[in-house]
C-alpha cells in the first residue's frame, strides 16, 4: 500500500485535470480523452512513474472514464429525442469490432509509437476543429454497405489508438453526410459507449509489464485517476455548461483547437525523441 505523502501530489495534479476537463466538455461539447490522454501522461511521467505501457494506461484510464460520461450524454440527449438509435444499430458492431482490435494493437505498442499516433491525429482533430466548416459534405446520408463496413470499424479502432470517445471522430463523420449538429453531438456519444465498453473490459485483462506503474493500477486503468476525474466531471462539466450559455463559445473553440495542436505536437515532439 502505498504512503499518503506518495499519493497526494497524484490526487492534486488529477483533481486538477479533472475540473479542467469537465469545464471544457461542458463548454466545448468536446469529449475529455483528447485532453485527458496527454494530461495524464505527462502528470504520471512528471511523478516519476515511468513504465513502457505508460500509454497503455492513459488510454485504458481514459476510456474508463468515457464509459461514465458518455452514458450520461447518451441518457441526458436521449430525453431530448436527439439519438439516433437507427445509426448506432446499424454502426455499432463495426464500430465495437474496430475497438476490440484497436486494445490488440494498441497493447503491442511502445509509448513512442503510441504518442505518434496521438501526435498524428490529434493534430488532424485540431485542425478540422480551426478550420472545419458546417457546409462541407461528402454526401447527403451516412454510408451504407462497404462503406459502412470499412468506416465504422476503423473509427473505433483510432478513437481507442488514442483513447478518445466517438466525439472527435463520430461529430465530424456524421455532419459530413448531412447530419444536424445536435443529433450528431448525441449520437456521437453512443458511439463512445460502444467503443469504451469493451477496449476498457480488454484493457483490465492486459497487465502492464515491468515495474513504474502508478499505484491502484489495475490491468492497465488507474483506479485513482479514474474515480477522481469522473467525480470531477460531475462536478465541473454543468459549469462549462453555463459559461457556454453565457458567451460566444466559437472563438473559444478555435482557442482550444489551438491548446490541442499545441498537445498533439508535443507529443509528436517526444515520439520523434526531440
Amino acid at each position: 500500500m502505498p504512503e499518503f505523502s506518495e499519493l497526494l501530489p497524484m490526487l492534486v495534479l488529477i483533481l486538477a485535470i479533472g475540473g479542467i476537463a469537465g469545464v471544457i466538455a461542458g463548454l466545448l461539447g468536446v469529449g475529455g480523452g483528447i485532453v485527458l490522454v496527454p494530461a495524464f501522461f505527462f502528470a504520471f511521467e512528471g511523478l516519476g512513474y515511468s513504465t513502457d505501457g505508460l500509454m497503455q494506461i492513459c488510454l485504458a484510464t481514459s476510456l474508463a472514464t468515457i464509459i461514465v460520461t458518455s452514458v450520461r450524454s447518451v441518457l441526458g440527449h436521449n430525453k431530448k429525442g436527439a439519438v439516433d438509435w437507427e445509426i448506432l444499430r446499424a454502426w455499432g458492431p463495426g464500430i465495437a469490432i474496430g475497438a476490440a482490435l484497436g486494445v490488440v494493437v494498441a497493447s503491442g505498442l511502445r509509448n513512442e509509437v503510441l504518442m505518434g499516433i496521438f501526435g498524428v491525429l490529434g493534430i488532424a482533430v485540431g485542425l478540422y476543429m480551426a478550420f472545419g466548416r458546417s457546409e462541407w459534405r461528402l454526401g447527403d446520408a451516412m454510408p451504407g454497405g462497404i462503406g459502412r463496413a470499412v468506416t465504422s470499424p476503423t473509427l473505433g479502432f483510432l478513437s481507442v489508438l488514442m483513447g478518445i470517445g466517438g466525439g472527435s471522430f463520430g461529430v465530424p463523420l456524421m455532419t459530413l453526410y448531412g447530419q444536424a449538429i445536435h443529433r450528431a453531438v448525441a449520437t456521437a456519444a453512443g458511439f463512445g459507449v460502444i467503443i469504451a465498453v469493451p477496449s476498457v473490459m480488454g484493457f483490465l485483462l492486459l497487465p502492464v509489464e515491468g515495474d513504474g506503474r502508478p499505484p491502484f493500477t489495475l490491468g492497465q486503468v488507474n483506479l485513482v485517476a479514474f474515480a477522481v476525474v469522473v467525480a470531477m466531471t460531475l462536478i465541473t462539466t454543468p459549469l462549462g455548461v453555463k459559461l457556454a450559455h453565457a458567451m460566444d463559445p466559437k472563438p473559444l473553440k478555435r482557442v482550444f483547437a489551438v491548446f490541442i495542436l499545441i498537445m498533439a505536437a508535443n507529443m509528436l515532439r517526444r515520439a520523434l525523441g526531440f
